[in-house]
C-alpha cells in the first residue's frame, strides 16, 4: 500500500505573555527567529474587563491579542484553543499578573512552567517566609503574622519579633504599605493605618479579601538583589549582583528602591556566598522553568533573604544590557523553552537607575531638573511617570515613583559624580490639600 504523506509538525512560533509585553521583547523575538529560522510572534492574554490590563496591552507592541475571562476555566480553554499547538513558551513579567499566570498553568500542560503552588509560595509573603524557615532558618529573620490591630496582636508581635521591626501586607507587591517601627506607639499607629488602607488595595490588585500583616525583625545592612534562571531540573544560573540603596538611606521615610547600581564593589567570595543563599531561596520555593528575582540583605550575621519573586527584577533588562551586554528578556524566554541562558560577566561599564519620589505627599505642582538631567555625561533615558495634575504618594501608602532616570558610564567614579549631580538638580514640588 502507498505510504501516507506525513504532514510537517506545526511550528511552535508564539511566545505567550501574561497581560503585558514589555520593552526589550522585540529584540528577544528577533534572536529567536535566528535560532529557529522562522518568525516568532508575541501574544498577550488579558482580561478585557480590567481597564488597567487593557491599557497595558494597548501600550505593548504585540502580534496577537487574546482577551479572556480568567474566572471561567472553560473560557480560558476556548480562548487558548486556536493557539495551543503553536505555543513555544509562556512567561509573566509583571508582579501583579502572577495570579493570572497561576490560573493559566493547568491550561498549558505541555509547556514548561513553574507549578501553580510554587507561584503561590513566591507571591504570598507569609507562605514565602514559612518556606524559607522550613528550608533553612538561618537565612530568614524572625517573623509572625496578625489579622488585626488589637491588643492581642500587639502583644504577639512584641513577644515574638521585638523592635525594630518591619510590617508588610502578605499579598501586596513592591513596597506597598511596608513600614518600619522602632517602638510600640509607632507600631500601634502604623498597624491601624495599614489595615484601614490595605482592604482597598487588596480589592484593586485582586489579592485575598481578608488582609493579614506579616511582621518581621528589621535587618540592618546593605541591600542587594540577584536575578537567576532556574531550569526544569532545578539548575540555577545567576546573573550579576545589583546593589540597592533604599529611600531610607537618603532621607525618605520609606522603603522603595532609590538607586540600583551594577557592577558592585563586592568581593568574589562575598558574591558567591550571596549566590548560595539565592539558590536556597529558589529551592525553598520550588521554582522551576522560571526567572527568579531575589532581594538580599548583607548583615553582620551573613546574607539574609528579604524576599524572592518568580519574575525579572525591575529595570534589570536595561541594566544587564548596558553593563554586561547580554539579553535578560531573551534568557527569560529561553529558560522556559527550555534552552540554556546566555550570560556574560564581562563588565562594559556602570549602570544606575534612580527612582524619585516626592519628599511630601500631595498634588504635584512642578518637577524641576528634567531637562538639565539630560545634559549629564552619563545620561541614558528618563521616564516621567506622573503628570503635573496627579498626586504624589509615598511607596508605603501605595504610591509609585514620579521620575525614573537611567544612567550609564564606563567609569564608576564618573557615574557616582553624576548621581550626586542628579540628586541635587531633581526636585518634585507638591501642594497639600487644604483642610476643609
Amino acid at each position: 500500500p502507498m505510504a501516507r504523506k506525513m504532514m510537517p509538525p506545526s511550528k511552535k512560533d508564539i511566545v505567550l505573555f501574561v497581560v503585558n509585553v514589555p520593552e526589550g521583547v522585540v529584540g528577544a523575538l528577533k534572536e529567536l527567529k535566528k535560532m529557529y529560522g522562522y518568525k516568532v510572534l508575541s501574544a498577550a492574554i488579558y482580561d478585557p474587563k480590567k481597564p488597567s490590563e487593557v491599557e497595558l496591552v494597548q501600550q505593548s507592541h504585540v502580534d496577537i491579542l487574546i482577551p479572556v475571562d480568567f474566572s471561567s476555566p472553560s473560557k480560558i480553554t476556548k480562548a487558548l484553543l486556536p493557539y495551543q499547538d503553536r505555543l513555544l513558551a509562556i512567561t509573566c513579567r509583571g508582579e501583579y499578573n502572577i495570579g493570572h499566570f497561576r490560573e493559566l498553568i493547568p491550561h498549558v500542560p505541555y509547556l514548561r512552567t513553574p507549578t501553580a503552588t510554587s507561584l503561590e509560595w513566591a507571591t504570598n509573603k507569609l507562605e514565602m517566609r514559612k518556606r524559607f524557615f522550613a528550608y533553612d532558618s538561618s537565612i530568614t529573620p524572625q517573623f509572625t503574622v496578625v489579622e488585626n490591630a488589637g491588643k492581642a496582636s500587639i502583644k504577639k508581635i512584641t513577644q515574638r519579633v521585638g523592635f525594630p521591626l518591619v510590617m508588610k501586607p502578605t499579598g501586596l507587591a513592591a513596597s506597598l504599605l511596608v513600614t518600619l517601627c522602632y517602638h510600640q506607639d509607632e507600631l500601634e499607629k502604623a498597624l491601624k493605618g495599614a489595615f484601614r488602607k490595605v482592604r482597598k488595595l487588596y480589592r484593586e490588585q485582586g489579592a485575598p479579601t481578608e488582609p493579614k500583616m506579616l511582621v518581621e525583625e528589621f535587618m540592618e545592612g546593605e541591600m542587594y538583589s540577584i536575578d537567576s534562571y532556574v531550569t526544569t531540573r532545578g539548575k540555577v544560573y545567576h546573573c550579576p549582583i545589583v546593589h540597592i540603596k533604599t529611600g531610607r538611606s537618603v532621607g525618605y521615610d520609606d522603603f522603595f528602591g532609590y538607586v540600583r547600581i551594577t557592577p558592585t564593589q563586592l568581593s568574589k567570595t562575598s558574591i558567591q556566598a550571596a549566590q548560595v543563599v539565592a539558590t536556597k531561596t529558589v529551592r525553598a520555593l520550588g521554582l522551576r522553568n522560571s526567572t527568579a528575582h531575589t532581594e538580599l540583605m548583607r548583615t553582620e550575621d551573613g546574607w539574609k533573604v528579604i524576599e524572592s519573586g518568580p519574575r525579572i527584577g525591575g529595570n534589570r533588562v536595561l541594566m544587564y544590557q548596558l553593563s554586561y551586554g547580554f539579553d535578560h528578556a531573551l534568557n527569560d524566554i529561553l529558560v522556559r523553552i527550555p534552552k540554556k541562558p546566555v550570560i556574560s560577566n564581562r563588565v562594559r561599564g556602570y549602570t544606575a537607575v534612580l527612582e524619585f519620589f516626592a519628599k511630601q505627599e500631595g498634588r504635584i505642582t512642578k518637577i524641576k531638573g528634567v531637562k538639565k538631567s539630560q545634559e549629564l555625561g552619563s545620561f541614558h533615558t528618563l521616564v516621567e511617570k506622573k503628570k503635573d495634575v496627579e498626586r504624589a504618594k509615598f511607596a508605603r501608602h501605595g504610591g509609585k515613583a514620579v521620575l525614573t532616570v537611567n544612567l550609564f558610564h564606563r567609569k564608576r567614579a564618573d557615574l557616582l559624580a553624576d548621581i550626586r549631580r542628579l540628586e541635587k538638580m531633581v526636585l518634585i514640588e507638591t501642594k497639600k490639600r487644604s483642610a476643609p
